[in-house]
């Protein structure tokens, strides 16, 4: 009988997640991934002004501060054929890849970078053999044997007081850990300096988006006047600060982020093999250098692959009743046709049925729903959505920023391109992304200082922002790329009010239950066939699940397969 193995909640993401695994010989032989808190954010989005949907939509995640807002105002400008200025765009471009690079920064060093690194091993290295490997793979200044040697000294006082603080109740000396104790202590003293790193790149939210978390969006542009003299203005001496922290974000990512990934994943090729999941990869594309409705335009391009065939992209069409659709047979919800049918966004549901088991709850039934995450497929099949998704579709469509970066990192760990279907293939897709955002909002600043020169301050239409000249009825929806991978929000719009808003949102894509075939989705799909080595320290189910970048939870509980107390993880 195999040994049923629960993480709830799955730790160090945003969210609740529960996973079940059963586990035969040491390896997992069928997954279960279940969303355990309800959203429900489209019900409190009926009957509110279209116009300021955007701030309420915007609360779906705490992580992925404004990607939400920022799908919302592009559903709703959309449906009231509305075209934003052209500096608008790129200001939106501009806060998109601060997400980006902010989010993919925290995700590999606080959230998944500890499923790799063993920090209590960093206190074994010799500081001189870590200094000649980071500048053995990087010129990045913070890496003489003294500065080593002096953050090993504050994690050694950590652990003799007994309080490890941040790093608290690891799997530490787990025998999937894999790197010399040189890589760990380098590994280590990033995580702290990441934490520095990613707090001053969400800066330029705060300057184009008045805040941050959850900046300010506008129906039609962008709520940032552009006045190079006034003070309370986009002006000459913010523009110049962008500009700074757009080059210290490239320099960490370059420098820090990148080589870290490609030194650890040099560790882990056994993991180019593990966790695959699902086969096909849908992304919606972002980043307009144009018209948002001109997809051509996109530096991050849309499609989708199948059965990872990189010899063709298929076109993905929001607007295809036939295409994405949504299912609730093993989700906690009711749909007025009956829980077997499929319904595209634009006309979905959010009608909350929860039928499940009254919490605590020693396993989930998984004969009857066991999820309040909805079930989409695009034409019948499952997809993964997220970074590697992007990457791979970029890749396949031809584009040579995104065939010149991936080349040369797998040229660099020696790995064919197969090797990016895995555990390790995320991780290193989300930090091969980083690099290309950060280049890429050198072009954005560039760009909008240029309009700026050309006397082109326009950030706002608002020749439709009078209710009075919308049309009684209308829909649309908005598409993004956030860091977790592809969002849409649809809307319809009756008497100057939302009448129905939908959200499928990146961990739906990836994180859902089974779909009435019973066919698994990315989360569940990852897992199979992956080996456990200690089932009461299941370090290889959340590193694979972290590869995710799921959206935090406060502790763990780990049961065996007849429902006992093993293990209780409270901060890890």
């Amino acid at each position: 009988m195999a040994n049923r193995i629960v993480v709830d909640p799955v730790t160090r993401i945003e969210g609740h997640l529960r996973i079940e695994a059963a586990v035969e010989n040491g390896v997992i032989s069928d997954a279960f991934s279940s969303g355990t808190m309800v959203r429900g954010i489209e019900l409190i989005a009926h009957d509110r002004d279209p116009r300021e949907v955007w701030a309420f939509v915007g609360r779906i995640c705490g992580v992925c501060t404004s990607v939400h807002s920022l799908t919302s105002v592009r559903a709703v400008e959309n449906a009231l054929d509305i075209t934003v200025p052209p500096n608008a765009e790129l200001v939106r471009n501009l806060m998109l890849g601060t997400l980006n690079m902010q989010d993919h920064i925290v995700h590999f060093y606080q959230l998944q970078a500890l499923d790799w690194v063993d920090v209590i091993s960093a206190l074994k290295a010799d500081p001189k053999e870590t200094s000649a490997v980071a500048q053995s793979i990087s010129a990045w200044p913070n890496s003489s044997a003294g500065y080593f040697s002096e953050v090993q000294k504050k994690l050694k006082k950590f652990v003799d007081s007994g309080q490890l603080g941040i790093f608290a109740n690891g799997y530490w000396g787990h025998p999937a850990y894999k790197l010399p104790p040189a890589v760990n202590l380098m590994a280590v003293t990033h995580y702290l300096e990441a934490l520095e790193a990613q707090k001053d790149i969400v800066r330029i939210q705060t300057i184009f988006g008045g805040k941050n978390p959850h900046p300010n969006y506008l129906v039609g542009g962008m709520a940032c006047a552009i006045n190079i003299n006034d003070p309370n203005a986009i002006n000459l001496e913010r523009l110049s600060y962008v500009a700074g922290v757009i080059q210290k974000a490239q320099e960490f990512i370059d420098m820090v982020y990148v080589p870290d990934v490609l030194a650890i994943a040099s560790y882990y090729k056994p993991w180019t093999k593990i966790g695959g999941g699902v086969t096909n990869y849908l992304s919606y594309g972002d980043y307009p250098t144009g018209r948002y409705d001109d997809i051509t335009t996109y530096k991050s391009p849309r499609g989708i692959i199948m059965n990872r065939d990189l010899s063709h992209v298929e076109e993905f069409d929001p607007t295809d009743m036939e295409g994405t659709q949504e299912f609730v047979n093993n989700s906690w919800y009711t749909y007025s046709q009956g829980k077997n049918v499929g319904l595209h966004p634009s006309i979905g549901e959010t009608n909350l049925n929860y039928t499940g088991p009254k919490p605590p709850y020693e396993y989930l039934d998984v004969d009857q729903a066991y999820s309040w995450i909805k079930t989409p497929r695009y034409k019948g099949h499952p997809m993964e959505v997220g970074p590697l998704s992007r990457m791979l579709v970029g890749y396949a469509s031809g584009h040579a920023d995104y065939k010149e970066t991936i080349d040369s990192a797998l040229a660099q760990l020696n790995l064919p391109m197969d090797a990016l279907f895995s555990t390790v293939g995320r991780m290193a897709g989300r930090a091969l992304e980083s690099k290309m955002i950060a280049a890429w909002m050198g072009e954005f600043y560039t760009q909008l200082v240029s309009n700026i020169k050309k006397g082109d301050y326009r950030m706002f239409d608002n020749t439709k922002w009078d209710p009075n000249r919308w049309p009684k009825e209308a829909a649309g929806y908005g598409l993004a790329e956030a860091p977790r991978g592809a969002v849409a929000h649809y809307t319809s719009i009756k008497d100057k009010k939302i009448d129905n808003y939908q959200c499928v949102v990146p961990t739906t894509w990836n994180g859902s239950p089974r779909d009435l075939h019973g066919v698994r989705s990315a989360f569940e799909e990852s897992l199979i066939g992956t080996p456990v080595a200690d089932a009461s320290a299941p370090l290889e189910i959340i590193r694979t699940i972290h590869s995710f970048d799921p959206c935090l939870a406060c502790a763990v509980h780990l049961y065996d397969e007849e429902g006992s107390y093993v293990h209780q993880l409270d901060t890890f």
